[in-house]
């Protein structure tokens, strides 16, 4: 603990400024919910003093205890020590205005695939109401199936993911949103245990992280768990088993949407053959793709 910081640092806006200075400093990488300092250091004081995320203003003069500011110490502190996520300090993550617990068992929820299920996936699908089966691959915390059952009111939505442990932390998720009866948990390694059903949409964020860049990866992705990131020689080892076995798995005019980071390039490479329909969110050009069953049959 920084007595002289706890001494000297009195209000709200002290201590933010404090946090800035050091992470600044200190050359932390960001990108587990937010890309800069002032949002994480937003983010972790108004949550260990139990304030609305989202007002700050407010707050900002605001003189602390002595108690309070020896909690926002501690955290800046840990951010600073122990290089990892913001998310993996706190307990949670923010997806598209929902709250997700998360824990080193999964990888932080981040996907831009978010996005467009919020959105239904319109106008690449007609009516959300029609849409009977959603298959999540990859799932990770839940999230993606969650937000899936949400856009989707009448489908049954299963989360698939090969890691027994990440599966502990979908199924809280699940149970958190009182989704159990329509969002089922599936252990599979990718579509291998998984029972035959047709599905109308599946979404995927794999392994894709191709080792050249798994080697370079910032101390805050290496929290991470390795098998939800790396996606072999050209990131492609996991999605060129996907594509292979997707065409049994989808219904007829069903589609795959599938997320491959900064893997553009190498995704070209591996299916040349492929010409799927790229889509864009606010922040990504070309790291989600579409592809029809018809496509990936032929």
């Amino acid at each position: 603990m920084n007595n002289a910081a706890l001494n000297e640092l009195h209000t709200l806006r002290d201590l933010l400024r404090y946090a800035v200075s050091r992470f600044n400093a200190a050359q932390l990488s960001f990108g587990h919910g937010s890309d800069n300092a002032w949002d994480e250091a937003v983010y972790l004081l108004l949550h260990v003093l139990h304030l609305p995320l989202d007002t700050l203003e407010p707050f900002l003069d605001a003189r602390l205890t002595t108690e309070e500011k020896k909690r926002c110490l501690e955290i800046v502190e840990r951010r600073l020590d122990e290089r990892v996520p913001a998310a993996y300090l706190t307990g949670e993550a923010w997806l598209q205005g929902h709250r997700f617990a998360v824990d080193p068992r999964v990888i932080v929820p981040r996907s831009p695939i978010s996005e467009l299920l919020v959105e239904a996936l319109q106008p690449w699908i007609a009516d959300p109401d029609e849409v009977d089966y959603v298959l999540d691959l990859c799932t990770g915390s839940g999230c993606l199936a969650i937000l899936a059952a949400l856009a989707f009111p009448n489908a049954q939505v299963d989360a698939v993911d090969l890691s027994e442990h990440a599966l502990e932390v979908a199924d809280l998720n699940i149970e958190q949103f009182g989704l159990d009866g329509r969002v089922a948990t599936h252990r599979s390694d990718l579509f291998d245990q998984l029972p035959q059903c047709l599905y109308q949409l599946i979404v995927c964020n794999p392994p894709y992280v191709n080792d050249h860049s798994m080697e370079s990866l910032p101390p805050e992705y290496r929290h991470e768990p390795t098998m939800a990131l790396a996606g072999g020689d050209d990131g492609m080892e996991i999605v060129r088993r996907l594509l292979r076995d997707a065409p049994r798995f989808l219904d007829e005019g069903g589609v795959l949407v599938l997320e491959i980071g900064n893997e553009y390039e190498n995704f070209v490479n591996a299916f040349p053959e492929l010409e799927p329909v790229w889509l864009s969110t606010a922040n990504t050009e070309d790291q989600i793709l579409m592809l029809t069953r018809e496509q990936l049959a032929s």
